[in-house]
């Protein structure tokens, strides 16, 4: 009886490790380097697009940052999207010499406004050939729009640029945060990249070529119109291409309880992705033979799993610790979980120097306590997609932002 409870633990078990394995082995080429795509005059004439809600705080030097670019500013427009503004965004915008569009229609979600501006620019200014997606808390490196034009003169139709922070000393979920976004840097877009699969939109510091949105507009019905124009693309069998010369610097929260916020829509968004596009996914690589759909669906399938590895692993446990107390034989698997569990802290911080030393960071940039806490930043996934699984948000929540600094301070 014994045995045949370990042979269905360990049955069940599979798939979970099948997973990580898949993960593990698409991670390790995030140790390899990106090759860089060929230096290209500049030609292509770009807008940059920026959904701001209440941003007048940080707004402004984000537009500065836009206009120190080496690309040249008459290839250069600048849009500004305020939307449920009760402070003065627009204001500032124009000040700093945006355009600003307004939005006619309500506005629930950041895709709502891109979608109202794609309509509006293909009715009223048809002359761009790409857009560039920022938040209004961002700060963009000079050669941003450079690097995006030679990825455009090789072919690409959509690209990610580079996700940094530009507060990760701020406080220890700022840092975790931080840590979270070079891990996906390296070890999702560089990895997928380099095996010419598709790289994933981060919600920012992202460039679409005007091809993508002109005939069918930017519609998404998630709360997270990143995962799910790069689901639509992957699906059309366009890979999103990786692009870590174009940086841009993200503020992330202060804060768990707006981490936690900010997670939940991500994963609610994620889940509402997979239960709309699975199926489209699964008939384009039937059609197409498009591995990138498959590696989609494992994508969008995250939160499914880790519930149900956290749901495995404690039953698990709880089985094997019964039967060691009804019959004193120890499991091996007892061995595996007490490491991991004891020495779960040392490796998330022997990980996070790791991810601090690939990408080129000095420890003293990081908030001390995101060493130590970075383990309970993910692990605190779990509970989220829990939550998202039974009771998924509706309401997209902004995040007040308020760290002022400008490009300068940031580039040495």
């Amino acid at each position: 009886m014994v045995a045949q409870i370990f042979t269905l633990l360990f049955i069940l078990g599979i798939p979970f490790f099948i997973y990580g394995i898949y993960n593990l082995a698409l991670g390790l080429f995030g140790y390899t380097k990106h090759n860089k795509y060929s230096v290209s005059p500049p030609k292509h004439r770009i807008a940059a697009i920026i959904a701001a809600r209440n941003e007048e705080f940080v707004i402004g030097n984000l537009i500065e940052s836009l206009h120190q670019q080496d690309y040249p500013q008459e290839l250069m427009d600048i849009y500004v999207i305020p939307n449920n503004c009760t402070d003065n965004t627009e204001g500032v915008a124009l000040a700093h010499g945006a355009k600003v569009m307004k939005c006619t229609k309500p506005v629930h979600s950041k895709g709502d406004a891109l979608e109202q501006f794609f309509e509006y620019i293909f009715r009223e200014n048809d002359s761009y050939d790409a857009f560039c997606i920022f938040d209004a808390d961002n700060l963009v490196d000079t050669h941003f729009f450079s690097a995006m034009n030679n990825v455009l003169a090789s072919g690409e139709k959509i690209a990610q640029g580079y996700r940094d922070s530009k507060n990760p000393d701020d406080s220890w979920i700022s840092g975790c945060q931080s840590v979270f976004y070079w891990t996906l840097n390296r070890f999702l877009n560089l990895a997928r990249h380099r095996l010419n699969m598709s790289a994933t939109l981060n919600g920012t510091g992202f460039m679409m070529h005007s091809d993508l949105v002109r005939e069918d507009g930017f519609k998404t019905y998630s709360l997270t119109e990143d995962i799910e124009f790069t689901t639509q693309c992957v699906i059309k069998g366009q890979r999103v291409a990786w692009v870590p010369e174009a940086i841009t610097f993200d503020e992330h929260p202060l804060t768990f309880e707006q981490s936690w916020s900010q997670r939940k829509r991500w994963s609610t968004g994620i889940i509402q992705c997979f239960e709309r596009y699975s199926k489209e996914l699964f008939a384009s690589y039937k059609k197409d033979k498009n591995f990138c759909a498959i590696d989609m669906i494992i994508y969008l399938i995250a939160p499914y799993v880790q519930v149900l590895t956290f749901i495995y692993t404690v039953c698990s446990f709880i089985i094997l610790g019964m039967l060691y107390i009804t019959t004193s034989v120890w499991s091996t698997a007892l061995n595996v979980a007490i490491f991991f569990a004891v020495g779960g802290m040392l490796l998330s911080i022997i990980f996070t120097v790791m991810v601090l030393w690939l990408e080129n960071k000095e420890l003293k940039q990081l908030n001390r306590n995101s060493l130590f806490s970075f383990w309970f930043y993910l692990i605190s996934w779990i509970p989220i997609n829990i939550v998202c699984l039974i009771k998924p948000i509706d309401i997209w929540e902004p995040i007040e932002h308020t760290k002022s600094v400008k490009i300068s301070q940031l580039i040495k």
